[in-house]
C-alpha cells in the first residue's frame, strides 16, 4: 500500500471516528426504515446499501453537525434520508447505464432486474421523504427536496450530453453540479440548519459541499480511464463504452488533431467502438495531459472549499475536513 492509500485511509478512520455513536444510530435508522411486507424490498435494499460504500454523503452531514456545536438527534435520522436519496439516485442510475458492477459487487439490477432496482428505487425516496416531514422543519424539507430535483435533472442533462462532443466545459461542469455536487452541498447545508447557525456559516458550509462535490465527480472520472477495478469498483472505460462525455475527453478532443477528432467521433459519438479504442483513447487523454488538467481543475475546487472552511473555529473538525479535501483529489492520482 502507497502513502496517499494509507493517508486516504487515515481521513476516512479519523471521520469516522469522531462520529462513531452517530453513524452508528444512522445505520440502524437506515435498516428500520428498509423494511416492508414485501419480501423484495428489504432484500434488494440490503443489498445495496450493504455493498461496502463510504457512507461519505451522512458522514458529511454528522460532521457539518458537530463542527457547528450541535448538541441535539435531529442530524441522524436526516443523515439517514441523505443516504436513501444516494441509494435511490445508485438504483435508477445503474438501470440507466446499464451497470452490471458497482463497488466491485454485482449492481441490484444485475441481480434483480431493472423493474425491481427502479421500483425500489422508489421506495427508498420515499421513505426519505418520511424521514424528512417527521423532522419537521420546512428548511429541512425544502433543502432535501430541492436537492432530489435538481439531482434528477443533472441526469437528464447529462443523458443529453452523451455521445456529444459538442459539450464544453460549462455545460459540463453544470451536470456534476447538479447530479453529484447538490447532494454533498446538501448534506453539508443541513448541519448548519439543525444547530441554528448564522445565514452565513449555513452558506459557507455548502459552497464546502458543493466544492468537493465537484471535487469527488472530477477525480471519478479520471478514475473510469485509469484504476483497477477492485479500487474504482467498476470496470475501467464504463463511460468510455457509454459515451459519456466527462471532462477527460472534452480536454483531449478539444487539443486533438482532426484524426483523432475522428477518432472520438466514431467512438464517443456513433459508439463503433473496437477491442484497441480504449487504449487509443487513454493514451490520447495523456498526450494531451487531459488527466492533469482534470486534476488542476479538481485542486482549484480544493481551493474553494478551504476558503469555505476560512471563518470557521479551528480543530479536529475543521481540520477533518480540510482533510477529506486532499483525500478527494487524491483519488484522481
Amino acid at each position: 500500500m502507497d502513502a496517499r492509500a494509507h493517508s486516504s485511509q487515515e481521513v476516512l478512520a479519523t471521520l469516522q471516528a469522531l462520529v462513531a455513536d452517530d453513524l452508528k444510530r444512522v445505520n440502524q435508522v437506515i435498516i428500520d426504515n428498509m423494511q416492508s411486507e414485501v419480501g423484495l424490498i428489504p432484500q434488494l435494499a440490503s443489498h445495496i446499501v450493504s455493498s461496502g460504500g463510504k457512507r461519505l454523503r451522512p458522514l458529511l452531514l454528522l460532521m457539518s453537525a458537530r463542527l457547528c456545536g450541535y448538541q441535539g438527534q435531529r442530524h441522524v435520522p436526516l443523515a439517514a434520508c441523505v443516504e436513501f436519496i444516494h441509494t435511490a439516485t445508485l438504483l435508477h442510475d445503474d438501470v440507466v447505464d446499464e451497470s452490471a458492477l458497482r463497488r466491485g459487487e454485482a449492481t441490484a439490477n444485475a441481480v434483480f432486474g431493472n423493474k425491481a432496482s427502479v421500483l425500489v428505487g422508489d421506495f427508498l425516496l420515499s421513505r426519505a421523504f418520511q424521514l424528512m416531514t417527521r423532522d419537521g422543519s420546512l428548511e429541512v424539507l425544502q433543502i432535501l427536496s430541492d436537492a432530489s430535483a435538481v439531482i434528477a435533472e443533472g441526469e437528464v442533462m447529462q443523458l443529453l450530453t452523451s455521445n456529444d462532443l459538442e459539450t464544453d466545459e460549462a455545460a459540463y461542469l453544470r451536470v456534476i453540479e447538479s447530479k453529484t455536487a447538490k447532494l454533498f452541498e446538501a448534506a453539508c447545508r443541513i448541519g448548519p440548519v439543525v444547530a441554528d447557525r448564522p445565514r452565513g456559516d449555513v452558506d459557507a458550509l455548502a459552497r464546502y459541499g458543493m466544492a468537493l462535490g465537484v471535487i469527488f465527480q472530477l477525480t471519478d472520472d479520471i478514475l473510469d480511464y485509469s484504476a483497477e477495478q477492485a479500487a474504482l469498483g467498476k470496470t475501467i472505460g464504463d463511460d468510455f463504452r457509454e459515451g459519456k462525455i466527462t471532462l477527460p475527453v472534452i480536454v483531449a478532443y478539444e487539443r486533438g488533431t482532426e484524426d483523432e477528432r475522428r477518432f472520438w467521433s466514431r467512438t464517443m459519438e456513433s459508439l463503433e467502438q473496437g477491442d484497441d479504442d480504449l487504449d487509443h483513447a487513454i493514451e490520447l487523454m495523456r498526450r494531451h495531459d487531459a488527466f492533469g488538467e482534470t486534476l488542476r481543475r479538481a485542486e482549484a475546487y480544493g481551493n474553494a472549499a478551504r476558503r469555505a472552511l476560512s471563518d470557521f473555529d479551528d480543530g479536529i473538525e475543521r481540520r477533518t475536513l480540510d482533510d477529506l479535501i486532499s483525500f478527494c483529489i487524491a483519488r484522481g492520482f
